[in-house]
């Protein structure tokens, strides 16, 4: 999960709040130092902290609540929005035209393998795309945008001997609404890396010129947005690595403090893994109430249809489809990452193994299935053991096997029942705050 530890923390500050007695300076002065403990172990910088403090205690201890919310509704309401502000206030938007993007960064940023991702987020969106190879300072650049160029069935341009050149040529040639240009990365950010996208900016005009920064470097994203804003003018930035490092807070913040837009985050390897960055549904999933739109978009991304993405959230796994189901939710990424934007489920603590199935075991599953009568399919509570046995046979397979499907689809079938019947978000008494701060509940 993105941002693991920061997530479980904020969550549990969270919880105290909804299970405090009463609302008091001191309860607010215990919440506020968990938080602060929080945010300073994800990296973030202790004066945007200790302004954050302030800001929510003030507006606790000497703010009257909104008509129709508790005290500590508000206080949660309170807390939800602050760090939302904190964390950008508002998205950063990419509009769906022609334009040209200029990807600017240190070396080791993700630069090359950004632009990839970018380049298929247009792409799933009905856009043409060309990648431009403009970083020839590090050698293996080129050939690696190439490649990942091929993968993803783009065009790389990359003929020339020096960047402008490059770039020259791709306006040239290029006949694709988005072109994004890979430019060279240094070790910091010196004379010669600013004259370079000085001029690259004078060739290419790019409607946008996005920082690619990893989230690793975390506080210090301040520093670097502000200096490279100075002197090519950024208008965004996209934060790498967000998955691996328990930085990525700091680097949020800072790149906020910094007056820039996060427009995207990379939160894994593959070319999939790069999401539009809306701080209100970040929050939303990192405190555990989940993103029933990123989900919905995750789903049209891969071709599974919104149907089928809401049956999966509504936990409406009949052992019919319960294939079709695990598969569809598979297409989307790994299960961990589509269980924290499922609303009641983000929350929840779950078994590792309900969630890692690997492709050979759903190939077996599948046997397993096939080997079922419609009524078993419908009804697996009538499958006891004499069946378990035909299935097993059937199948080729074993009836541990048998049971270990029939476990499984059982295990979901609870977790989901839980978090949709159970008080939490849909019919407890923090439901309508919620519903205030904006969020979607399921089935709505």
């Amino acid at each position: 999960m993105v941002l693991d530890n920061l997530g479980d923390s904020l969550k549990q500050t969270f919880r105290k709040i909804a299970g405090l007695g009463t609302v008091d300076r001191q309860a607010v002065e215990v919440i506020v130092r968990d938080l602060q403990r929080s945010l300073l172990q994800a990296d973030v910088d202790v004066s945007l902290v200790a302004e954050l403090s302030s800001k929510i205690k003030k507006q606790i201890l000497e703010s009257k609540p909104p008509a129709g919310l508790t005290l500590k509704e508000y206080f949660i309401k309170t807390l939800y929005e602050e760090m939302v502000v904190f964390l950008g206030q508002e998205k950063g938007e990419m509009h769906l035209k022609p334009q040209k993007v200029l990807l600017a960064g240190l070396f080791g940023s993700g630069k090359t393998t950004t632009a990839g991702k970018l380049g298929r987020w247009f792409k799933v969106r009905g856009m043409s795309v060309g990648l431009v190879a403009c970083d020839t300072h590090r050698p293996a650049a080129q050939e690696q945008l190439r490649q990942i160029g091929h993968k993803l069935e783009i065009p790389v341009y990359d003929e020339g001997k020096n960047p402008e050149y490059i770039a020259k040529n791709a306006l040239k040639t290029a006949k694709e609404d988005i072109l994004i240009f890979d430019s060279a990365g240094r070790d910091a950010l010196d004379k010669e890396l600013a004259k370079e996208l000085e001029n690259m900016g004078k060739v290419i005009n790019p409607q946008e010129v996005l920082l690619v920064i990893p989230a690793d470097i975390g506080q210090a994203a301040r520093k670097q947005t502000e200096e490279f804003n100075k002197l090519v003018g950024i208008t965004g930035v996209i934060v790498t690595k967000l998955d691996g490092t328990a930085k990525g807070g700091g680097a949020l913040a800072a790149s906020s403090a910094s007056r820039s837009k996060v427009k995207f985050i990379g939160v894994g390897e593959k070319t999939e893994d790069l999401e539009a960055y809306d701080p209100q549904r970040f929050v939303s999933r990192l405190i555990g109430y989940g993103d029933l739109q990123g989900l919905l978009e995750k789903a049209k991304e891969v071709g599974v249809s919104e149907e089928s993405a809401k049956k999966i959230v509504e936990g409406k796994f009949t052992l019919n489809e319960f294939m079709e189901q695990i598969s569809a939710m598979q297409k989307m990424g790994p299960l961990t990452k589509i269980a924290e934007m499922i609303p009641g489920v983000s929350g929840m603590k779950i078994p590792k193994d309900m969630l890692d199935v690997q492709q050979e075991k759903m190939k077996m599953w599948k046997h397993i299935m096939n080997s079922m009568t419609p009524a078993e399919k419908d009804d697996p509570e009538i499958i006891k053991h004499s069946r378990i046995l035909r299935i097993a046979r059937g199948s080729g397979t074993r009836e541990q096997y048998v049971r270990e499907i029939l476990k499984y689809y059982k295990q979901v079938q609870k977790f989901m029942k839980i978090a949709k019947g159970g008080k939490g978000l849909k019919r407890g008494p923090l439901a309508r705050m919620v519903r205030q701060m904006g969020l979607k509940l399921d089935g709505e």
